[in-house]
């Protein structure tokens, strides 16, 4: 068996019968795809189980996958793409775009309707955004009374009524959970990113990421909703625990959303740079790979490569990593010896993972399981598609990527 890539065939070939085995046999997931680029390759492309357990019909390359928060990085790119043109930048206030804004509070007591707020000790920038040290939060976190008034207005949902310019509006009326800078909280900044670069770039939000990332990259399948035509080749999505049944069972885990009458299948209102997206592996693997490539992909260039260390090195606060400073009650990313950059997570200390990998990745995942990762210093992109939600339910994050490292058998620190 011919190795490939500097990778094990034999060792890439039990990711696929792993996954099999542990996942697809006993029902915890209908199927996945799971792809490993490296060297200018694709050396793995495993397509397992079935997109539709309902109607029974097989994975395929081309399934079309809600792939939620990995909807984050696209919207951050968009950012530092008009970071490179000087028409935004990270240490602008947020208000001198959101004028409404200015005068944000600090969460200090009381309930929605009755909020006591104290100043902030510095204003909101838009780094903050970006690295989710802004002061906002997410409705599902579950953990403070800022987060009860989201769920309240419905804020940072997919379901979120109006448009990005009504959640703006509602905001404005409700405190900060903590002084910019100070903590990180995963939260609907990116969203708000979603609105600043509508904004700012004078075009709506969902048609610059097309003009701009998707059509020159040749991410043809990406968009806010499936139209008519490619329908049948959207997944189902499932749920276990407490946004589906409690345990699997015996068909499999809980339908969540069907792919015939999911509200994916129409323009939405609400276009979510935090989590609104489908697409398909090929798509997403393009995006990787400009990232991969410092930036570009077959002569397109979206970002210079010092822009993109930039965008990927770890912003938080004193360089410590996200153990340290979250007060999240969920992620896409598990915390110690991993730190944030302008929209990905990165690691900074190997070790401290207790998973092989490399300092200077970068990476996220979605709600419905998904996951992707670029590594540069071994020239490597790992993409796993699935629909379970939510992404906490297995861990298969943390075992793809032990497998895919395990698989490599030259290292391979040259540059980009």
């Amino acid at each position: 068996m011919q190795d490939t890539q500097g990778m094990s065939r034999e060792r890439l070939d039990r990711i696929g019968r792993f996954i099999e085995e542990n996942y697809i046999a006993t029902g915890k997931l209908p199927g996945a795809l799971v792809q490993v680029w490296r060297r200018g390759e694709l050396a793995l492309n495993a397509v397992l189980g079935v997109a539709d357990r309902e109607r029974q019909v097989p994975m395929a390359t081309d399934s079309i996958f809600r792939i939620y928060s990995m909807t984050k990085p696209i919207t951050s790119v968009a950012v530092m793409m008009l970071a490179e043109e000087c028409k935004i930048a990270l240490d602008d206030r947020v208000s001198k775009y959101i004028p409404a804004w200015e005068n944000l509070g600090v969460f200090a007591g009381g309930f929605m309707g009755r909020f006591q707020t104290r100043p902030p000790t510095r204003p909101m920038l838009v780094i903050d955004l970006l690295r989710h040290t802004s002061g906002l939060t997410y409705a599902f976190q579950q953990n403070s009374n800022v987060a009860a008034a989201y769920r309240k207005l419905k804020l940072g949902e997919l379901a979120t009524e109006g448009t990005l310019d009504d959640m703006i509006e509602k905001l404005a009326t409700l405190p900060l959970e903590f002084s910019p800078g100070e903590a990180w909280n995963y939260s609907v900044a990116t969203d708000v990113l979603g609105y600043l670069v509508g904004k700012i770039s004078g075009m709506p939000f969902d048609v610059f990421l097309k003009q701009r990332i998707f059509d020159p990259l040749g991410m043809v399948d990406t968009g806010f909703y499936v139209p008519e035509h490619k329908a049948g080749r959207f997944c189902a999505c499932y749920a276990v625990g407490a946004l589906g049944s409690k345990a699997i069972t015996p068909r499999g885990p809980l339908l969540q959303d069907d792919p015939q009458a999911s509200p994916y299948l129409k323009p939405p209102g609400f276009l979510s740079g935090g989590g609104g997206l489908v697409s398909t592996a090929a798509d997403y693997l393009r995006f990787a790979r400009m990232l991969l490539g410092g930036g570009a992909l077959e002569g397109v260039r979206l970002l210079s490569p010092k822009t993109l260390a930039l965008t990927t090195a770890n912003h938080l606060p004193g360089g410590v990593d996200l153990a340290r400073m979250s007060r999240s009650m969920f992620s896409e990313v598990a915390y110690e010896g991993v730190g944030f950059g302008l929209g990905f997570a990165t690691t900074i200390t190997p070790a401290s993972t207790l998973i092989p990998g490399s300092a200077g990745d970068m990476f996220w995942g979605g709600a419905a399981s998904t996951f992707f990762w670029v590594d540069p210093q071994e020239n490597l992109i790992g993409l796993f598609l699935t629909q379970l939600l939510p992404s906490s339910a297995y861990p298969v994050r943390r075992q793809l990527r032990t497998l895919v490292y395990s698989a490599i058998t030259e290292t391979d620190t040259r540059s980009r």
